[in-house]
């Protein structure tokens, strides 16, 4: 069986995986944190002055101070109602939001840290029409998953000697793909590309048993609120994204463009990303290096095809990769406890 221990996850990220290019995720975390609860502030000395200001209408409570006791003069309290109401509105704290954590996967090298991302609500396109969607606070990886990632599960590279000198496994792991899945783009620092949806699914199945923690790939409603929050538009995805008029026809080490208002990589373009829409099937997100830019954003949602997979010869098609699909990756969210 798979050892898990809760001690990981106290351990200082290295990073090791990837380009030291990212930005500081605590401060891309603090940032995230901070923000909600500076707004209402600033409102609340705005409305402050108002309320000052409506006292001194006439039917609006008063006050005077003679010695230590301040007395107060009501008339008339019609008056005041509106402004009442939207002062303790604005006195509502915060939502809270989630901490940023560095997850250290057993008996292997690996860490990484996850982006906490606020709570909120989006609106998803239906078989019965635009629904809204509310989304509960989660955490998600700040790229798409790396080979590095990737290949500590394939490979089987966290496997351990059992008392009988036997190497214990209790997971489905892949099986040997027919073409390399990298392509030759690159490997060390690059987005893990050419699974299937069920291999995403099963890395984070696998991810959760090792950490004892619940990952998942991201469902449609929490991807299309990332690119909500991300603050990233159509006039400036060539900042942030590899597409088909940057790309040279191939993937790029992720983290190499810009970080969007989350610290977040790669959302758009590279590789686009495996997701579970509304009606629980398999669909990406986000484009990928063979895309015009034009085509990214509004978020690009891609649904697999039989091309995916048109050359592998094996009957039936591999449920692990996809032969033609050298542009279809994954990230993963972590679900709070």
């Amino acid at each position: 069986m798979i050892d898990i221990s809760s001690s990981n996850r106290s351990v200082k990220p290295d990073m090791s995986f990837s380009p030291t290019r990212f930005a500081d995720p605590r401060e891309i975390a603090a940032s995230i944190t901070e923000a909600p609860r500076s707004r209402p502030i600033g409102l609340l000395a705005a409305l402050s002055s108002l309320v000052a200001a409506v006292a001194l209408i006439p039917g609006c409570a008063s006050t005077e101070t003679a010695g230590d006791d301040a007395v107060t003069t009501n008339t008339e309290d019609i008056a005041c109602t509106e402004t009442t109401e939207i002062t303790k509105a604005a006195e509502v704290p915060a939502a809270p939001t989630l901490p940023l954590f560095t997850e250290a996967i057993s008996h292997t090298a690996l860490t990484f840290d996850m982006i906490p991302i606020p709570g909120g609500t989006v609106t998803v396109q239906t078989p019965d029409g635009p629904q809204q969607v509310e989304v509960a606070p989660f955490w998600i990886l700040p790229t798409e998953a790396t080979w590095e990632m990737f290949d500590a599960y394939h490979l089987r590279l966290d496997r351990t000697r059992s008392a009988e000198g036997t190497l214990a496994d209790a997971v489905t792991r892949p099986s040997k793909p027919y073409l390399p899945p990298d392509r030759g783009f690159g490997h060390a620092g690059y987005a893990a590309m050419s699974m299937t949806h069920h291999a995403a699914e099963s890395f984070c199945k696998w991810l959760s048993l090792k950490t004892d923690r619940t990952y998942r790939l991201p469902t449609e409603a929490e991807w299309l609120h990332l690119s909500k929050l991300g603050g990233v538009s159509a006039p400036k995805i060539d900042e942030y994204a590899w597409h088909k008029g940057n790309s040279e026809n191939q993937t790029h080490p992720v983290a190499s463009r810009q970080a969007d208002a989350l610290g977040l990589y790669d959302l758009y373009g590279n590789v686009t990303e495996w997701c579970t829409d509304s009606a629980g099937k398999p669909v990406t997100f986000g484009g990928s290096y063979q895309d015009p830019a034009a085509s990214l954003y509004p978020p690009a949602v891609i649904p697999q095809t039989p091309d995916w997979n048109v050359s592998d010869p094996q009957f039936p098609k591999s449920r692990w990769w996809l032969a033609d699909a050298s542009w279809v990756g994954f990230r993963f969210v972590c679900e709070p406890e």
